[in-house]
């Protein structure tokens, strides 16, 4: 279908939902950033570190894309946007405010929408900061990864631990009071007493929200070819696990609250089972709602399909720049190998798997029945039924959540709900 302007899309179609999805919510915007300064061992990102020559064009057509699919989509109500990367401060301040403007026109964007951009600490300056600042940007998330310069070089990071402590101080004063650091644990050769010591550095710069990953090995990265190689040991999944348990006590004294399995939030006054300052953006991923990618290889889910965009920029700016979509789908650069259409017995599996991944808020069984015409009973009572003698999950209300050992064991809990 040609796309001559905005408006040509909207007589398409007025709804990002599937039809069982009575009432969906609004949608959130995932804008990637591909280029990098440096690669990360451990990253299989769709990342490109000599690609700066694109970045102009790169933005028109994300711009363009963004126009395109919210004329396709009707002006969809939204409320978060998430600049993601790679590195989104590898682009000036202005290209990133481009991008939002655009989002405001042909999205419903909430008032007070989440606004993230991920930054590197070694890419960020008190100029940029109060630029994206004054741009509507309301959420920072550093990728600080450790607190040790030795690891960070190991791990292949541009910046230093005092850099990144002075990113911090610099947001604050730009004026961000909702900043994450990302924090990486269970890394090969790293004891407790080194991860102890990241954490408490973390800690001391009282961050809004924290992420914490176990290392994983991705195939293809130059991490996973030492480890093949010999040069370094894989990573010790008994050490991560004593990392992970001292780090759910410790967090839990300073005064932050687990939300997620790998995310905690600093506690506010009034919070409910989802604190307030948790992340609004990655809550639309777990509780298996709706969003659209904007960029090189951005996934998105809407009208009951899953897809990605084509990887490699140029291809993607080429696409979007034809001007043609699907019948179907508002995606302009569509990969069709990606095309995953989700029907409603396996959108109520992920419900689970996802659903369980948020430790206080679980599945309500009530929005379950709302959402989808069915009872957890009577879709998943013998499953539930065996992980709760396992001591596995547990209800609270009308909610199912996981248990303590259920957490240490989660990849076991999320297994038993894949569909047949």
């Amino acid at each position: 279908m040609p796309i001559s302007d905005t408006a040509s899309l909207q007589s398409n179609n007025v709804s990002y939902a599937p039809a069982w999805e009575a009432h969906p919510p609004p949608l959130g915007i995932y804008i990637h950033i591909p280029f990098c300064a440096a690669r990360c061992i451990y990253c299989d990102f769709n990342t490109y570190i000599d690609l700066d020559h694109l970045k102009t064009g790169y933005v028109d057509a994300a711009q363009r894309e963004i126009e395109m699919v919210g004329g396709a989509l009707n002006r969809p109500p939204a409320q978060t946007i998430f600049f993601g990367g790679g590195t989104p401060t590898a682009l000036a301040p202005e290209h990133l405010a481009r991008l939002i403007d655009a989002c405001r026109r042909v999205f419903d964007l909430s008032p007070t929408a989440e606004i993230t951009v991920e930054a590197n600490p070694g890419s960020v300056s008190a100029e940029g900061l109060r630029a994206l600042r004054a741009a509507g940007v309301n959420r920072l998330s550093f990728g600080v990864q450790s607190f040790d310069d030795a690891t960070l070089r190991f791990l292949g990071r541009i910046h230093s631990a005092d850099e990144a402590r002075q990113a911090v101080d610099e947001a604050r004063r730009a004026g961000f009071d909702n900043i994450n650091l990302d924090l990486i644990y269970g890394l090969p050769r790293q004891s407790l007493a080194e991860w102890q010591a990241t954490l408490e550095a973390a800690l001391a710069l009282e961050p809004a929200h924290l992420s914490l990953y176990a290392l994983i090995v991705e195939p293809g990265t130059p991490l996973q070819r030492s480890i093949e190689r010999g040069d370094i040991p894989p990573p010790d999944d008994d050490e991560a696990a004593a990392q992970y348990e001292w780090t759910l006590e410790r967090l839990a004294r300073a005064g932050y609250t687990q939300y997620e399995i790998s995310n905690w939030a600093l506690a506010q006054p009034g919070d409910d089972r989802t604190p307030r300052l948790a992340s609004q953006h990655n809550l639309i991923y777990w509780r298996n709602q709706f969003y659209v990618g904007i960029g090189a290889g951005a996934h998105s889910y809407v009208r009951g399909v899953r897809y990605a965009n084509v990887r490699h920029p140029q291809t993607y700016m080429r696409a979007v720049m034809r001007e043609q979509t699907p019948d179907d789908l508002p995606a302009p650069a569509l990969d069709p190998a990606t095309r995953d259409p989700i029907d409603v017995a396996l959108a109520q599996s992920e419900q689970m798997m996802l659903g369980l991944r948020l430790v206080r808020e679980g599945v309500s069984a009530a929005q379950f029945a709302q959402r989808f015409g069915a009872t957890l009973e009577a879709r998943f009572g013998a499953t539930i039924d065996a992980l709760l003698a396992r001591g596995l999950l547990m209800w609270d209300g009308d909610r199912l959540h996981l248990t303590r050992r259920g957490l240490l064991l989660a990849n076991q809990v999320m297994a038993a709900f894949l569909p047949d």
